[in-house]
């Protein structure tokens, strides 16, 4: 039978993201393949991390299609991403350090994709008045990416029941996401160039 890429990946994703330094002996174990099957898959550990990026970054664009974020009401839009991406979110994590990752063009193009399809979402939650305007886009943007990733940690690692990810996200997200009457906005400021991955441009 054939070996399913996609499954080896996830396999990886959850040893790696654990022990990033892992011989390919120990994914290969956690796969239920041999080495030798392995290495016929992806060449080398950088080729095999490449292709778990790779497909995390597919994964997220799913996602965002999934929820339709370029339709109707923002914050609709917003609760329809979180569980959509939920169940992918040991691969935002991975994606969100491995940095390594964003050496590659390729990468690079398909995360500036995907970041900038989630900046125009909150970019028209903030003109719709239901995010807060004191706060950037491209903050909410990589604040959001960042949460989804925290959840595949907490709860590869138990600190989370899998059935409460999205409701725990929801909630925390949008406690601090959504705006409030009365809030003023601050003097602007100059982006932070010192961000780990590449962003868009701020609204």
């Amino acid at each position: 039978m054939a070996t399913d890429r996609d499954t080896v990946l996830e396999a990886a994703v959850g040893v790696l993201s654990r022990r990033p330094t892992a011989h390919l002996d120990e994914i290969a174990r956690a796969a239920g393949i041999s080495r030798a099957t392995l290495h016929r898959l992806f060449p080398g550990r950088e080729a095999l991390i490449r292709e778990v990026g790779l497909l995390g970054l597919r994964r997220f664009a799913a996602a965002l299609d999934t929820a339709g974020v370029e339709e109707g009401d923002a914050e609709a839009a917003l609760r329809r991403l979180v569980h959509a991406s939920v169940p992918d979110a040991m691969l935002c994590a991975f994606l969100a350090g491995e940095n390594q990752l964003y050496e590659h063009d390729d990468i690079n193009d398909l995360w500036e994709l995907q970041i900038a399809r989630l900046h125009a979402l909150f970019l028209r939650g903030q003109q719709q008045g239901a995010f807060r305007i004191e706060l950037s886009a491209a903050w909410l943007s990589e604040a959001f990416f960042d949460l989804v990733a925290g959840v595949g940690w907490a709860i590869q690692d138990g600190r989370l029941a899998p059935r409460d990810a999205a409701f725990s996200l929801t909630e925390l997200f949008l406690g601090g996401a959504l705006r409030r009457p009365g809030a003023a906005a601050p003097a602007p400021t100059t982006p932070s160039t010192s961000d780990r991955r590449p962003d868009t441009d701020t609204p």
